[in-house]
């Protein structure tokens, strides 16, 4: 038996914050489970057993801070799984850590390795919650504590970078001037708040654009499709989906439904 739930952050926290969602299940055999890119950066933690990475059977930390990621990734889960996870808006993260998020890029950081103690208290204090909303109520005492409004002026300019690629633009040059940047300063800014450079993260997007438009419209053609998401052609459309999911899009249609994290 599955348990998901999300809960959304509180009005301060809305604009850096998307989520909390909590995951319980038991299984009692290996299930493997594949995690596609989805423009978020994301603090996990694991309160029952801990997923193996299917690429070396290397089990995952306790709790960490997981970045941007620009290809999929394989685990493998057994026994009795019981996760928190934070899931920050694409820029959101930068306000509460000290350091660039490209740091993070296709990169899991264990919470001791962070440089914030009260990471660890926090670990604690969830370890020992078993109320969603009370875990909700520790992390977000610990957000607002760590909350840098002296970063703002940045921030700002990433949210308007990122309300514009959510509306479809996609040229870099025009997302610069948006935020009244150069082009060297832009890219500079913007993989410090969101982890990737901005052609990587517009990939990202597209590639969660068209598994939106899949979901919403799953009668839509592979050419309209193709066209729709600004791909150049289908052989280009495919290569794309292949390298984030691992499959063809009819193979992918054939496993699973398609859902958008970012979109949905």
């Amino acid at each position: 038996m599955e348990e998901f739930q999300i809960i959304q952050p509180s009005l301060l926290l809305i604009p850096y914050i998307k989520h909390y969602w909590f995951l319980k299940a038991g299984t009692d055999v290996n299930t493997q489970q594949r995690i596609i890119s989805d423009g978020y950066t994301s603090l996990v933690f694991h309160r029952g057993e801990r997923m193996n990475f299917a690429s070396d059977n290397a089990l995952q930390e306790r709790a960490f801070l997981s970045g941007q990621s620009t290809e999929y990734s394989d685990f493998i889960r057994n026994g009795n799984t019981d996760m928190i996870c934070i899931t920050f808006r694409p820029h959101g993260a930068k306000m509460f850590f000290q350091f660039s998020m490209s740091e993070l890029l296709d990169q899991s950081v264990a919470i001791d390795a962070l440089g914030l103690p009260e990471l660890k208290y926090l670990d604690d204090k969830l370890l020992n919650t078993h109320d969603n909303q009370t875990c909700v109520t520790h992390i977000e005492s610990f957000l607002l504590k760590h909350l840098s409004l002296s970063k703002d002026y940045n921030f700002r300019r990433m949210t308007a970078a990122v309300q514009s690629i959510n509306r479809g633009e996609t040229n870099i040059i025009q997302l610069a001037q948006t935020c009244c940047l150069s082009y060297k300063q832009f890219k500079r800014i913007f993989a410090e708040y969101i982890g990737s450079n901005p052609k990587d993260f517009l990939r990202i997007i597209r590639f969660q654009r068209t598994l939106h438009i899949m979901q919403t419209s799953p009668q839509i053609s592979l050419t309209n499709l193709t066209f729709n998401c600004g791909f150049y052609d289908q052989p280009h459309f495919v290569r794309e989906f292949k390298h984030f999911t691992g499959y063809t899009p009819s193979e992918y249609l054939s496993i699973c439904s398609p859902y958008s994290d970012y979109f949905s």
